[in-house]
């Protein structure tokens, strides 16, 4: 990678570290703090997740597996919650370079697109309906509330995202990494249980 590149990384992770930016907001916010032109050649997600986790090793070494342990917790309850739409952790929290400041993002396989809501009305929880990108950069329906985390003791955002329930099977293609992009409860309850262990 050119040296632009990594300044452009570096810049990146701390913004996605210390203000919990999501990662295109982050290379689009290092680049005007950098003062370059709007055009130029952008690293990759996987080069800003790889300066991510330097920044946390360096930076959060100490703090960040705590959060990162009570931001899954917190996934797990909603997912628990919602577990009739088959929902499945992505981000930062399943990858595991989540801080404080990560949001948290659960995608939903149904076939109705509107039971997630009437559920989350019957419960009497808050929402914000939105529409975003989603798994193959199609728009889909988002539901957003704010969910306290106790062990943090504060509102974490939490991002419904709702797909087709024939989604599912291309959701769980692994990544260019090799690893599974998204995990089911089963999955996220192991996670917890490795990092208490």
């Amino acid at each position: 990678m050119d040296n632009l590149k990594l300044e452009i990384s570096a810049v990146a992770a701390r913004l996605v570290v210390e203000e919990g930016l999501d990662y295109g907001a982050a290379k689009r916010r290092a680049v005007r703090q950098l003062g370059l032109p709007a055009r130029c050649a952008l690293p990759d997600n996987d080069q800003i997740e790889d300066a991510v986790l330097e920044h946390i090793a360096l930076f959060c070494a100490d703090t960040q597996a705590g959060e990162l342990s009570a931001l899954r917790r917190l996934a797990l309850l909603w997912m628990e919650r919602l577990a009739s739409f088959s929902p499945h952790l992505g981000g930062a929290v399943w990858h595991g370079h989540a801080t404080r400041l990560s949001d948290i993002y659960i995608q939903l396989f149904c076939d109705d697109s509107k039971s997630a809501e009437i559920l989350l009305i019957d419960q009497g929880v808050d929402y914000l309906a939105r529409s975003v990108t989603g798994l193959h950069g199609e728009t889909v329906p988002a539901l957003s509330v704010h969910a306290f985390c106790q062990d943090l003791h504060e509102d974490i955002g939490v991002h419904l995202l709702i797909y087709d329930y024939d989604d599912l099977r291309g959701a769980l293609r692994p990544d260019a990494k090799g690893r599974r992009p998204r995990g089911d409860l089963a999955a996220v309850r192991h996670l917890l249980h490795d990092q208490q262990t």
